[in-house]
Protein backbone atom coordinates (compact mmCIF):
# COMPACT_ATOMS: atom_id res chain seq x y z
CA UNK A 1 0.00 0.00 0.00
CA UNK A 2 3.00 2.45 0.81
CA UNK A 3 2.21 6.02 1.77
CA UNK A 4 -0.80 7.84 0.79
CA UNK A 5 1.30 11.34 -0.64
CA UNK A 6 0.29 11.34 -3.92
CA UNK A 7 -1.82 14.50 -3.72
CA UNK A 8 1.64 16.73 -3.92
CA UNK A 9 3.25 14.73 -6.35
CA UNK A 10 3.12 15.94 -9.90
CA UNK A 11 3.68 13.05 -12.14
CA UNK A 12 4.99 13.74 -15.87
CA UNK A 13 3.57 11.95 -18.79
CA UNK A 14 6.00 9.79 -20.69
CA UNK A 15 5.82 7.47 -24.00
CA UNK A 16 7.01 3.70 -24.06
CA UNK A 17 9.20 5.01 -26.78
CA UNK A 18 11.23 7.33 -24.26
CA UNK A 19 12.08 4.46 -22.02
CA UNK A 20 13.59 2.22 -24.97
CA UNK A 21 16.42 0.74 -24.05
CA UNK A 22 16.26 1.46 -20.75
CA UNK A 23 16.66 -0.41 -17.27
CA UNK A 24 13.97 -0.48 -15.25
CA UNK A 25 14.00 -2.08 -11.39
CA UNK A 26 10.85 -3.55 -10.78
CA UNK A 27 9.24 -4.27 -7.79
CA UNK A 28 8.19 -7.44 -7.66
CA UNK A 29 5.66 -7.62 -5.14
CA UNK A 30 3.83 -4.92 -6.38
CA UNK A 31 3.70 -5.77 -10.10
CA UNK A 32 2.42 -9.68 -9.09
CA UNK A 33 -0.73 -8.26 -7.63
CA UNK A 34 -1.37 -6.22 -9.88
CA UNK A 35 -1.51 -9.22 -11.93
CA UNK A 36 -3.25 -11.46 -9.52
CA UNK A 37 -5.87 -8.58 -8.53
CA UNK A 38 -6.29 -7.55 -12.52
CA UNK A 39 -5.90 -10.62 -14.70
CA UNK A 40 -9.58 -11.95 -13.28
CA UNK A 41 -12.56 -13.32 -14.95
CA UNK A 42 -15.64 -11.54 -14.70
CA UNK A 43 -17.02 -12.70 -11.68
CA UNK A 44 -13.73 -12.38 -9.88
CA UNK A 45 -12.26 -15.43 -10.01
CA UNK A 46 -8.72 -15.62 -11.00
CA UNK A 47 -7.01 -17.35 -13.58
CA UNK A 48 -6.33 -20.89 -12.86
CA UNK A 49 -4.87 -24.55 -14.35
CA UNK A 50 -7.11 -27.65 -14.01
CA UNK A 51 -5.98 -28.20 -10.30
CA UNK A 52 -7.35 -24.99 -9.70
CA UNK A 53 -4.00 -23.01 -9.12
CA UNK A 54 -3.77 -19.66 -9.74
CA UNK A 55 -1.90 -18.57 -12.81
CA UNK A 56 -3.02 -15.25 -13.19
CA UNK A 57 0.53 -13.96 -11.88
CA UNK A 58 2.48 -15.97 -14.72
CA UNK A 59 0.05 -15.10 -17.46
CA UNK A 60 0.97 -11.23 -17.04
CA UNK A 61 5.00 -12.25 -16.43
CA UNK A 62 4.90 -14.06 -19.91
CA UNK A 63 2.68 -11.39 -21.99
CA UNK A 64 2.83 -8.66 -20.24
CA UNK A 65 6.87 -8.68 -20.09
CA UNK A 66 7.21 -9.72 -23.48
CA UNK A 67 5.36 -6.85 -24.49
CA UNK A 68 7.39 -4.57 -22.66
CA UNK A 69 10.70 -6.40 -24.03
CA UNK A 70 9.62 -5.83 -27.57
CA UNK A 71 9.26 -2.37 -26.82
CA UNK A 72 13.53 -2.28 -26.10
CA UNK A 73 12.55 -2.22 -22.02
CA UNK A 74 15.78 -3.93 -20.05
CA UNK A 75 13.63 -5.16 -16.97
CA UNK A 76 14.92 -6.85 -13.81
CA UNK A 77 12.59 -7.83 -11.16
CA UNK A 78 13.24 -6.92 -6.83
CA UNK A 79 11.79 -9.32 -4.79
CA UNK A 80 10.95 -8.44 -0.95
CA UNK A 81 12.97 -10.26 1.70
CA UNK A 82 11.99 -10.24 5.53
CA UNK A 83 9.74 -7.33 6.93
CA UNK A 84 10.96 -4.89 9.45
CA UNK A 85 9.21 -5.46 12.44
CA UNK A 86 7.82 -2.42 12.53
CA UNK A 87 5.45 -3.72 9.76
CA UNK A 88 3.77 -6.70 11.68
CA UNK A 89 0.70 -4.17 12.37
CA UNK A 90 0.52 -3.60 8.94
CA UNK A 91 0.43 -7.18 7.49
CA UNK A 92 -2.05 -8.08 10.34
CA UNK A 93 -4.35 -5.19 9.01
CA UNK A 94 -3.86 -6.08 5.71
CA UNK A 95 -4.36 -10.12 6.24
CA UNK A 96 -7.47 -9.68 8.17
CA UNK A 97 -8.62 -6.76 5.31
CA UNK A 98 -7.90 -9.34 2.86
CA UNK A 99 -10.16 -12.45 4.43
CA UNK A 100 -13.04 -9.78 4.77
CA UNK A 101 -12.77 -8.83 1.65
CA UNK A 102 -12.81 -12.84 0.26
CA UNK A 103 -16.18 -13.30 2.86
CA UNK A 104 -17.73 -10.41 0.82
CA UNK A 105 -17.10 -11.63 -2.63
CA UNK A 106 -18.35 -15.44 -2.02
CA UNK A 107 -21.39 -13.47 -1.02
CA UNK A 108 -21.75 -10.71 -3.33
CA UNK A 109 -24.50 -11.21 -5.75
CA UNK A 110 -23.81 -8.35 -8.34
CA UNK A 111 -20.84 -8.91 -10.21
CA UNK A 112 -19.62 -5.95 -10.25
CA UNK A 113 -19.17 -6.09 -6.04
CA UNK A 114 -18.31 -9.69 -6.82
CA UNK A 115 -15.25 -8.36 -8.60
CA UNK A 116 -14.09 -5.37 -6.52
CA UNK A 117 -13.86 -7.70 -3.03
CA UNK A 118 -12.13 -10.42 -5.30
CA UNK A 119 -9.43 -7.87 -6.17
CA UNK A 120 -9.05 -6.49 -3.20
CA UNK A 121 -8.71 -10.38 -1.75
CA UNK A 122 -5.79 -10.71 -3.54
CA UNK A 123 -3.00 -12.26 -1.68
CA UNK A 124 1.02 -14.17 -2.88
CA UNK A 125 1.80 -17.03 -1.16
CA UNK A 126 5.37 -18.77 -1.20
CA UNK A 127 4.59 -20.65 -3.89
CA UNK A 128 3.52 -17.49 -6.52
CA UNK A 129 6.62 -15.66 -5.40
CA UNK A 130 8.89 -19.18 -6.28
CA UNK A 131 7.06 -19.53 -10.01
CA UNK A 132 7.60 -16.00 -10.66
CA UNK A 133 11.42 -16.45 -10.26
CA UNK A 134 11.40 -19.42 -11.86
CA UNK A 135 9.30 -18.23 -15.19
CA UNK A 136 11.87 -15.44 -15.00
CA UNK A 137 15.21 -17.22 -14.99
CA UNK A 138 13.68 -19.45 -17.88
CA UNK A 139 12.88 -16.27 -19.55
CA UNK A 140 16.41 -15.11 -19.13
CA UNK A 141 15.25 -12.28 -16.86
CA UNK A 142 17.51 -11.18 -14.19
CA UNK A 143 15.73 -11.08 -10.63
CA UNK A 144 17.22 -10.13 -7.48
CA UNK A 145 16.32 -10.80 -3.69
CA UNK A 146 16.29 -7.67 -1.44
CA UNK A 147 17.21 -7.91 1.82
CA UNK A 148 14.44 -6.17 3.43
CA UNK A 149 11.81 -3.84 1.29
CA UNK A 150 12.28 -4.72 -2.69
CA UNK A 151 11.61 -0.80 -3.48
CA UNK A 152 14.78 0.35 -1.23
CA UNK A 153 16.56 -2.34 -3.15
CA UNK A 154 15.15 -0.92 -6.69
CA UNK A 155 16.33 2.64 -5.34
CA UNK A 156 19.83 1.28 -4.25
CA UNK A 157 20.14 -0.25 -7.73
CA UNK A 158 19.53 3.36 -9.63
CA UNK A 159 21.02 5.54 -7.29
CA UNK A 160 24.34 3.11 -8.28
CA UNK A 161 23.54 3.15 -12.11
CA UNK A 162 22.46 -0.06 -12.64
CA UNK A 163 19.25 0.53 -13.53
CA UNK A 164 17.39 3.75 -14.80
CA UNK A 165 13.97 3.67 -13.00
CA UNK A 166 12.48 2.07 -10.46
CA UNK A 167 8.66 0.57 -11.42
CA UNK A 168 6.16 0.70 -8.47
CA UNK A 169 2.78 1.84 -7.97
CA UNK A 170 3.74 2.84 -4.77
CA UNK A 171 5.58 5.96 -3.55
CA UNK A 172 7.90 4.53 -1.10
CA UNK A 173 10.51 4.10 -3.56
CA UNK A 174 10.98 8.09 -3.07
CA UNK A 175 11.29 7.95 0.20
CA UNK A 176 14.38 5.20 -0.46
CA UNK A 177 16.00 7.55 -2.55
CA UNK A 178 14.58 6.40 -6.00
CA UNK A 179 15.63 9.42 -8.63
CA UNK A 180 13.38 8.79 -11.03
CA UNK A 181 9.93 6.78 -10.46
CA UNK A 182 7.53 5.14 -13.08
CA UNK A 183 3.92 4.15 -12.40
CA UNK A 184 1.97 2.50 -15.16
CA UNK A 185 4.31 0.27 -16.78
CA UNK A 186 1.97 -2.92 -16.35
CA UNK A 187 -1.11 -1.53 -15.96
CA UNK A 188 -3.59 -3.55 -18.27
CA UNK A 189 -5.65 -0.96 -19.20
CA UNK A 190 -5.25 0.87 -22.87
CA UNK A 191 -6.32 4.41 -21.26
CA UNK A 192 -3.63 4.36 -18.75
CA UNK A 193 -1.07 6.91 -19.02
CA UNK A 194 3.04 6.44 -18.00
CA UNK A 195 4.08 8.62 -15.59
CA UNK A 196 7.35 9.74 -14.57
CA UNK A 197 8.07 11.36 -10.66
CA UNK A 198 11.77 12.51 -10.57
CA UNK A 199 12.74 13.23 -6.88
CA UNK A 200 15.05 16.11 -8.06
CA UNK A 201 12.35 17.81 -9.41
CA UNK A 202 9.76 17.75 -6.32
CA UNK A 203 12.55 18.55 -3.84
CA UNK A 204 13.03 21.93 -5.91
CA UNK A 205 9.33 22.66 -6.86
CA UNK A 206 8.27 21.82 -3.18
CA UNK A 207 11.07 23.65 -1.85
CA UNK A 208 12.06 20.21 0.56
CA UNK A 209 14.85 17.90 0.77
CA UNK A 210 14.76 14.15 1.03
CA UNK A 211 14.60 14.11 4.55
CA UNK A 212 12.07 16.60 4.93
CA UNK A 213 9.88 14.48 2.43
CA UNK A 214 10.53 10.98 4.62
CA UNK A 215 9.18 13.54 8.11
CA UNK A 216 6.44 14.26 5.96
CA UNK A 217 5.32 10.48 4.89
CA UNK A 218 5.52 10.20 8.41
CA UNK A 219 2.91 12.66 9.38
CA UNK A 220 0.91 11.25 6.80
CA UNK A 221 1.60 7.53 7.65
CA UNK A 222 3.68 4.57 5.95
CA UNK A 223 4.16 1.10 5.76
CA UNK A 224 5.97 1.56 8.96
CA UNK A 225 3.48 3.62 11.40
CA UNK A 226 -0.06 5.03 11.04
CA UNK A 227 0.52 8.61 10.89
CA UNK A 228 -1.32 11.56 12.70
CA UNK A 229 -5.17 11.00 12.45
CA UNK A 230 -6.48 14.06 9.99
CA UNK A 231 -3.34 14.42 8.19
CA UNK A 232 -2.76 14.42 5.08
CA UNK A 233 -0.04 14.81 2.45
CA UNK A 234 -1.13 18.27 1.95
CA UNK A 235 -1.33 19.60 5.37
CA UNK A 236 1.94 17.80 6.29
CA UNK A 237 3.68 19.50 3.68
CA UNK A 238 2.56 22.87 5.11
CA UNK A 239 3.66 21.58 8.52
CA UNK A 240 7.16 20.49 7.36
CA UNK A 241 7.74 23.17 5.14
CA UNK A 242 7.20 25.23 8.36
CA UNK A 243 9.34 22.96 10.83
CA UNK A 244 11.40 21.16 8.58
CA UNK A 245 11.25 18.49 11.05
CA UNK A 246 9.17 16.20 13.13
CA UNK A 247 11.54 17.13 16.29
CA UNK A 248 11.08 20.70 16.09
CA UNK A 249 7.17 20.18 15.03
CA UNK A 250 6.56 18.51 17.96
CA UNK A 251 8.41 21.44 20.26
CA UNK A 252 6.93 24.43 18.60
CA UNK A 253 3.48 23.36 17.73
CA UNK A 254 0.76 21.91 19.78
CA UNK A 255 1.14 18.36 18.00
CA UNK A 256 1.71 15.71 20.41
CA UNK A 257 3.68 12.40 19.55
CA UNK A 258 0.88 9.72 19.57
CA UNK A 259 1.10 5.88 18.69
CA UNK A 260 0.71 7.29 14.70
CA UNK A 261 4.42 8.82 15.19
CA UNK A 262 6.16 7.81 18.57
CA UNK A 263 8.48 5.75 16.35
CA UNK A 264 9.31 8.03 13.93
CA UNK A 265 12.62 8.29 14.40
CA UNK A 266 12.99 4.07 13.84
CA UNK A 267 10.70 4.63 10.91
CA UNK A 268 13.15 8.04 9.24
CA UNK A 269 16.09 5.49 9.76
CA UNK A 270 14.57 2.72 7.14
CA UNK A 271 13.82 5.43 4.82
CA UNK A 272 17.21 6.84 4.85
CA UNK A 273 19.33 4.05 5.48
CA UNK A 274 17.91 0.76 4.51
CA UNK A 275 19.23 -2.64 4.58
CA UNK A 276 20.50 -3.36 0.74
CA UNK A 277 22.32 -6.29 -1.04
CA UNK A 278 25.39 -5.40 -3.24
CA UNK A 279 25.57 -8.83 -4.10
CA UNK A 280 23.55 -9.05 -7.63
CA UNK A 281 24.30 -9.98 -10.96
CA UNK A 282 22.24 -8.52 -13.72
CA UNK A 283 22.60 -10.57 -17.10
CA UNK A 284 19.86 -10.82 -19.50
CA UNK A 285 20.11 -14.04 -21.62
CA UNK A 286 18.37 -15.78 -24.60
CA UNK A 287 14.76 -17.27 -23.09
CA UNK A 288 15.04 -20.96 -22.34
CA UNK A 289 11.93 -21.93 -24.76
CA UNK A 290 11.77 -25.56 -23.34
CA UNK A 291 11.87 -24.91 -19.96
CA UNK A 292 9.12 -21.99 -19.83
CA UNK A 293 6.71 -24.20 -22.18
CA UNK A 294 7.46 -26.87 -19.79
CA UNK A 295 6.21 -24.46 -16.99
CA UNK A 296 3.57 -22.71 -18.53
CA UNK A 297 2.10 -25.39 -21.11
CA UNK A 298 2.71 -28.61 -19.30
CA UNK A 299 2.50 -27.67 -15.84
CA UNK A 300 -0.02 -25.16 -15.87
CA UNK A 301 -2.30 -25.72 -19.28
CA UNK A 302 -1.25 -22.77 -21.29
CA UNK A 303 -1.93 -22.60 -24.60
CA UNK A 304 1.28 -23.67 -26.22
CA UNK A 305 0.66 -21.46 -29.56
CA UNK A 306 0.38 -18.74 -27.54
CA UNK A 307 3.26 -19.13 -25.53
CA UNK A 308 5.55 -19.79 -28.44
CA UNK A 309 4.43 -16.09 -30.38
CA UNK A 310 5.98 -14.64 -26.73
CA UNK A 311 8.78 -16.30 -26.43
CA UNK A 312 9.45 -15.15 -30.04
CA UNK A 313 8.60 -11.68 -29.69
CA UNK A 314 11.52 -12.16 -26.73
CA UNK A 315 13.99 -13.72 -28.71
CA UNK A 316 13.44 -11.29 -31.53
CA UNK A 317 13.16 -8.18 -29.77
CA UNK A 318 12.73 -6.36 -33.27
CA UNK A 319 12.53 -3.13 -31.41
CA UNK A 320 13.86 -0.02 -33.48
CA UNK A 321 17.11 0.37 -31.44
CA UNK A 322 18.42 -2.71 -31.92
CA UNK A 323 18.07 -6.74 -31.34
CA UNK A 324 18.85 -9.27 -28.58
CA UNK A 325 22.33 -8.51 -29.04
CA UNK A 326 22.56 -5.16 -26.91
CA UNK A 327 20.65 -7.32 -23.96
CA UNK A 328 23.37 -9.88 -23.50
Amino acid sequence: MGTSIGGILEPVKTTFNALSGKTVAVDAYNTLYQFLAIIRQPDGTPLTDSSGRATSHLSGLIYRTANLMEKGIKLVFVFDGKPSDLKAGVIRNRSERREEARRRWEEAEVPEEALKYAKASTRIDATIVEEAKQLLTYMGIPHVQALSEGEAQAAYMVIEGDAEFVCSQDYDSLLFGAPVVIRNLSAQRKNTKLEVIDLNEFEKKRGISREELVDLAILVGTDFNEGIRGVGAKTALKLIKKYHSIEELIAKSKIEVDAGIEDYELVRDIFLHPEVTESYELKWVAPDDAKVKELLCEEHGFAEERVSKALERISMLKVKQGSIEQWL
